[in-house]
């Protein structure tokens, strides 16, 4: 260790008032080695904090450590007049509550320890759930709002919030933070004059609002001296007795011993700084998370060909009567988020349902761009907002068919996106095989509604993405085969040497025959070499790929996508159709 080090230079310049993070509970304490031995370092943090309202900060002015530092107990208390003191009633005197503890203590007496509990109160409001030691707030991308650190023996060694939700949550409540902090370090070296702390001298001043103290002493000082020990005890008890009865105490019936001695033997110097600092956290005077306020950081939107902008907060009404273009990115962009997915109402329309707690009706163009109604963006909470404003762009290719098909002529496209029909046609042939032949086509089951939330035309948006799709797609599908009852059902010669997809075209091959079951499953082929290709892109086998899974590389990455979905649909119902004679309107 060094000066700087123990003299706390760094941290006290640090306030928690400008700080990202505030503790509002904390004692940490890291040492290392025997504090009567040469070679002990200790590391302590400790702070208390409790919320008062303006017309009590006069007398919370007068309140330090010894008030309301980590020995403060935070308990409810019942008294005999029938007084109640609730937890979270910071008391002055005795019935007289002044300020809101935001940390509770609850003592665990049979079980051991002492559990610290975030108020309820500042959870709710601020729409807080637990995930693991965090405390996140899902309408804001599950960002981690406070936090828990625990000792490894499962006590609390420290409960902090960020500080942009901790001013929220105190405005709306007409509250400030009085936090009362100590920060002590500590290292026992053998001689002060051969360490690093040779030119330092005991020292008490005032630096940055707070009170630093150095200490040096010797080992011997501090932890020598002498001892004393009494003993006393009864002498006329009968042990042997069933049920013994001790009389008045007396010189009689007692004796005692003592003994003393001295402990002198401590070699070494204890060098130990201390600070201390009371400090508040005053709000802004705006809550827009619990009271609702106006958030004034919301974005603008193209509106106009020519570039014109209208800020967020004149699109919120549902007469708008506009529109705003988006780069189809935004769709990717917006399920990268936990708590987000996405569902298809029409061949080109469909909804993205946010933490937000609403679903984005969508469109797509004849542009490739996503289209949405204004007010359905600017309803939006304010950081998905940002993540749209960051696509959206110069109207181009009009307001998307299917979208104003639905919005306002109220007549809904009749048509399905290839990426729902992808997942009922699998499903068919699954029956298919189950009632017809009696066989599990698949060898598991899978949620259709988070495969397709990486099975999307969205996903594609360069060849590496395509191919990453194809990977998806032979995932969902040929991956998932049942090889072994498969192979039951096959004629080939060499069918234990066959893989899913070559097993189940030879299945289909003795209904329609070799050419006809190759041609169906063109696009299936394609797509696992497309899948192989990811892996070891190489031009001309990828070209190949493409080619056999019918897609056009003159389209856009997003068409392409789509047209890879669709026709490896296609082929699946085929399958189904021309092994159980489903009827030719199924084909959608």
């Amino acid at each position: 260790m060094n000066k700087e080090w123990i003299l706390l230079e760094k941290e006290t310049r640090r306030t928690f008032s400008k700080a990202t993070w505030v503790p509002l509970r904390a004692y940490c304490n890291d040492e290392s080695g025997q504090s009567t031995q040469v070679g002990y370092v200790s590391d302590c943090f400790a702070c208390g904090s409790v919320a008062f309202p303006p017309e009590q900060r006069e007398r919370a002015e007068q309140l330090g450590w010894s008030d309301i530092g980590i020995g403060h107990s935070v308990q409810p208390y019942a008294y005999e007049d029938g007084f109640y003191a609730s937890i979270d009633q910071y008391q002055y005197n005795d019935k007289e509550p002044i300020g809101v503890e935001l940390v509770f203590e609850h003592p665990q007496p049979v079980v051991g320890g002492t559990h610290w509990i975030l108020n309820p109160d500042l959870v709710v409001a601020l729409r807080l759930i637990k995930d693991g030691l965090n405390w996140v707030r899902p309408e804001e991308n599950f960002v981690v709002v406070a936090r828990e650190v625990l000792e490894d023996d499962g006590s609390h060694r420290l409960i902090e919030i960020k500080r942009e939700f901790l001013i929220d949550y105190l405005a709306a409540r007409g509250l400030s933070l009085r936090i009362s902090s100590y920060r002590q370090r500590v290292e026992n070296v053998a001689s002060i004059e051969r360490s690093d702390y040779s030119t330092l001298e005991n020292l008490q001043e005032q630096r940055d609002d707070g009170r630093f103290e150095l200490r040096i002493h010797s080992l011997n000082k501090i932890f020598g001296g002498s001892w004393a020990v009494f003993r006393a005890w009864r002498t006329d008890v009968d042990e042997e007795e069933d049920a013994p009865v001790m009389g008045p105490e007396s010189d009689d019936n007692t004796d005692f011993e003592s003994s003393k001695g001295d402990r002198s033997r401590f070699e070494g110097v204890r060098v130990e700084g201390e600070f201390w600092r009371d400090e508040w956290i005053d709000h802004q005077g705006r809550s827009r998370r619990v009271r609702g306020d106006a958030d004034n950081t919301l974005p603008q939107f193209i509106v106009e060909t020519d570039g014109t902008r209208m800020v967020s907060a004149d699109l919120n009404n549902e007469d708008i009567g506009r529109w705003l273009w988006f780069r189809s990115s935004v769709v990717g962009d917006l399920l990268s988020h936990r708590g987000f997915s996405l569902k298809w109402y029409t061949s080109e329309t469909g909804g993205i349902s946010s933490t937000s707690g609403y679903s984005t009706h969508f469109g797509i163009n004849d542009s490739d761009l996503i289209t949405v109604y204004a007010y359905d963006i600017a309803r939006l909470a304010a950081w998905e907002q940002h993540i749209w404003a960051a696509n959206n762009i110069v109207p181009e290719g009009k307001v998307s068919n299917e979208l104003l098909a639905s919005q306002v002529r109220a007549q809904p496209a009749s048509t399905h996106a290839a990426e729902e029909k992808l997942f009922g046609v699998m499903r068919m042939l699954a029956v298919g095989f189950h009632q017809e032949i009696g066989i599990s086509l698949f060898n598991h089951d899978i949620d259709d509604q988070a495969a397709m939330q990486q099975i999307s035309r969205f996903a594609s948006i360069d060849q590496a993405s395509l191919l990453r799709l194809a990977k998806e797609l032979v995932r969902v599908f040929s991956d998932r085969l049942n090889v072994r009852d498969l192979r039951k059902i096959s004629t080939h010669a060499e069918k234990e040497k066959l893989g899913s997809n070559k097993l189940l075209q030879d299945v289909l091959s003795q209904k329609v025959g070799l050419e006809k079951a190759r041609e169906v499953f063109g696009p299936i082929v394609g797509a696992y070499d497309m899948r192989v290709g990811d892996a070891h892109p190489t031009g001309s086998k990828i070209g190949e790929a493409l080619k056999l899974a019918g897609i056009d590389q003159g389209a856009s990455y997003l068409r392409q996508g789509e047209r890879l979905i669709s026709n490896f649909g296609r082929s699946v119902w085929l399958i189904g159709r021309l092994m159980f004679a489903a009827s030719d309107n199924s084909e959608g």
